[in-house]
């Protein structure tokens, strides 16, 4: 088997993989036809509702996430992901009921929302640390990384499904299939052999739990500085369901199918990003950065794109280069982090990351409905310029490592480490852990 999937070798695995592209696939069309129910049917083409709509969506991510780490560390996990995937199914159904009978209200979408994100809320730890369960621990990158294909190949048949059955039957019946989906991922985790996972150790009930990961954190300077890029990123640049949204719409007068389109081509750059990760071994601190800086440039010159053509070409490469940096950060916390304290670190994670997410997408709503959605994504640009460049800049200020780069030698990129001094020595086992590099020696290789 191939390295790309060397983890489906795994029965457990395969189960989940294939019952997850299932669900995930129901998830991108139940978020193209909420969109569009929102812009096209309950407002005149709101930005800010929809906005708002992604904001109550996340919003529990800031409330309940430091909880459901903690819970991901006690209990066990593949129960717990029962119990959300049923609930989240159940959301979908109730939605759909109630578009079809007619009687739906903004209103009622944003409860549904809210609901819906206290249930991600509590599943996100979950989900994140339950791969190191069916995996072993060498095939953890590899395996993280096929999820983030599972997702994206779903997001490459989503949207443009979707797309097509709010035109032909709306909107309503794909919120059904939705909650149907999540079927699968309930067949597939009570179906797994139990005697081959992985245990990962479980951390006692005992106070101050919470405060101890947020301590871990603290005390890991890689982990602040992916919080940060990946925070300031979520928050002004991921934002595609709304700008995507507007462009089609407003900038470019195009109906659901084109809509849902444009979210399939974004997927062909996400997968191609996602499976190159299922390909690395290790990830490191400085993919993070410079694939947020790969982001700056790819939505600074999707922005500008003149047609509605051109304009979904250009979201190949911004998928990359958001998965990229997702995938690398992901993986690059959990295979660096203590097992009995990584459901809690993910949790802070999702914070960060998805957290985000109501800060900004109210902010980029009005920006695209104020000054047109050109601006709503160009903004994302700007502050992903900005965010990796100091990122880089305080690194290698605070790490105390120069980077260069030969065009005409292997390897082309070189990080050097300071010669002498006891402060070197003491922390360059430390500050390789950080920059993923594996040598003793002065001068490393960077993949």
């Amino acid at each position: 088997m191939s390295a790309t999937f060397s983890s489906l070798k795994y029965y457990n695995y395969r189960l989940w993989f294939g019952s997850a592209l299932v669900a995930n696939v129901g998830t991108w069309m139940q978020r193209i036809a909420q969109d569009w129910l929102v812009l096209t049917v309950l407002t005149a083409n709101s930005g800010v509702a929809v906005g708002v709509i992604t904001a109550l969506q996340f919003a529990p991510v800031l409330a309940l996430s430091a909880w459901a780490g903690v819970l991901a560390d006690r209990l066990p996990r593949r129960k717990m992901l029962m119990a959300t995937q049923g609930a989240s199914g159940l959301l979908a159904l109730g939605l759909g009921a109630l578009v079809l009978s007619g009687h739906v209200e903004l209103w009622h979408v944003y409860g549904f929302a809210l609901a819906l994100g206290c249930v991600s809320a509590l599943d996100g730890p979950v989900r994140q640390t339950f791969v190191a369960e069916m995996v072993p621990s060498d095939k953890l990158s590899n395996a993280v990384g096929l999820n983030s294909a599972s997702f994206n190949a779903a997001r490459l048949i989503g949207p443009g499904v979707a797309g097509l059955l709010i035109a032909a039957v709306g909107t309503g019946w794909v919120f059904i299939i939705n909650g149907i989906s999540f079927g699968a991922t309930i067949f597939a985790l009570s179906r797994m052999r139990t005697r081959e996972m992985h245990r990962l150790p479980s951390a006692s009930r005992e106070k101050g739990q919470i405060r101890e990961g947020i301590r871990y954190v603290r005390g890991r300077s890689d982990i602040i500085v992916i919080m940060v890029v990946l925070s300031v990123v979520s928050t002004f640049g991921l934002n595609f369901q709304l700008t995507s949204a507007m462009m089609a719409r407003v900038e470019f007068g195009m109906g659901a199918g084109e809509y849902g389109m444009l979210g399939s081509i974004l997927a062909i750059g996400s997968l191609t990003g996602a499976l190159m990760a299922a390909r690395r071994e290790r990830p490191r601190v400085r993919l993070v950065i410079g694939s947020a800086f790969g982001f700056a440039v790819a939505t600074g010159v999707m922005a500008l794109m003149p047609s509605y053509t051109t304009f979904a070409l250009a979201c190949i490469p911004v998928g990359f280069a958001s998965l990229t940096m997702m995938t690398a950060a992901n993986t690059t916390i959990q295979m660096t982090t203590d097992p009995v304290m990584r459901g809690r670190v993910m949790s802070l994670y999702m914070i960060v990351f998805l957290g985000a997410t109501p800060v900004g997408a109210p902010i980029v709503g009005w920006i695209a409905e104020a000054y047109g959605p050109r601006w709503a994504i160009g903004i994302g640009s700007i502050t992903a310029l900005l965010v990796s460049v100091g990122a880089a800049i305080w690194a290698m200020r605070n790490w105390k490592f120069t980077v260069s780069y030969r065009v005409t030698q292997r390897p082309h990129l070189l990080v050097t480490y300071p010669a002498g001094g006891a402060a070197r020595r003491a922390s360059r086992s430390d500050t390789r852990e950080r920059l993923g590099v594996d040598d003793a020696q002065d001068v490393a290789e960077a993949a």
